[in-house]
């Protein structure tokens, strides 16, 4: 299974989050985890680059529900780290991005 980790402004958009997102995250979250072993993401997600970034992708989980990550450094080898960015609404997108 996958590593991950969160940055601090994860956590605070986390805290902000209304308990029905959250809820729905949990449930994108197990496709996305499912999917990160086969290393194609399921239509639904809509796994995509963040345009004007290097390496920092977005996960959709509500119809205005985005999450962002990047992959990391490798703990275990051969399986792949996520490090969770921002969670939110579409704005997470419009952001600067940063801890």
């Amino acid at each position: 299974m996958a590593t991950f980790e969160t940055t601090a402004r994860f956590e605070k958009d986390w805290a902000d989050l209304d308990p029905a997102d959250k809820e729905r995250f949990k449930r994108a979250l197990r496709g996305f985890i499912a999917d990160l072993a086969t290393g194609k993401f399921r239509a639904g997600l809509r796994v995509k680059r963040v345009q004007g970034t290097q390496g920092v992708f977005e996960m959709t989980f509500a119809p205005d529900g985005r999450a962002t990550w990047q992959y990391g450094e490798e703990l275990q080898p051969g399986l792949a780290h996520v490090i969770w960015r921002r969670i939110g609404t579409h704005d997470v997108l419009t952001r600067p991005p940063g801890p």
